[in-house]
């Protein structure tokens, strides 16, 4: 696995395409087509491949500003969210690779924060895990999403050299 992290573009529309969600999977996010629309009009939301050489494998938006306000109240924060894994790929260890190397992909575009947040089910316990192995906290705090109560969980960042 040789993941990397990169910011969408039209000339990669293909992989989208490609991109395998379930009904299941849309309980809880929204598609990547439908997050790239609304990253397209609106400029604080930025779409992120994960691409292992040229396949997408996972894929997510970090939310700036008012986007992360329902979850923090740190202006230094930057809200993940729309995280999924292409159903033929889950399993595979990719979400967790995603998550591992974000922060320095963080750090590289978007040096001035400090937290990374995020709203998880509460029944999706399978996902909490994978974001406490990859550094995330839970302190508590709840929000509401797709209608259900989501638990808040941050990442704060270290400093990283470049």
């Amino acid at each position: 696995m040789a993941l990397t992290l990169k910011f969408y573009e039209d000339k990669v529309h293909s992989l989208v395409e490609q991109y395998t969600i379930t009904e299941e999977q849309l309980r809880y996010t929204k598609s990547p087509k439908d997050s790239i629309e609304l990253a397209k009009v609106d400029d604080s939301r930025h779409a992120v491949l994960a691409l292992d050489g040229d396949k997408l494998v996972t894929f997510f938006v970090l939310h700036e500003k008012e986007g992360v306000k329902p979850y923090s109240s740190n202006e230094q924060a930057l809200l993940i969210r729309s995280f999924s894994t292409d159903y033929h790929e889950q399993g595979k260890g990719y979400a967790k690779a995603a998550l591992q190397l974000l922060p320095d992909f963080v750090h590289q575009h978007f040096p001035w924060i400090n937290e990374l947040v995020l709203g998880v089910n509460i029944p999706n316990v399978s996902a909490q895990a994978l974001y406490i192995k990859c550094g995330f906290v839970d302190e508590g705090k709840q929000a509401t999403g797709f209608g259900e109560e989501l638990k808040v969980m941050s990442y704060y960042m270290k400093d990283v050299e470049i």
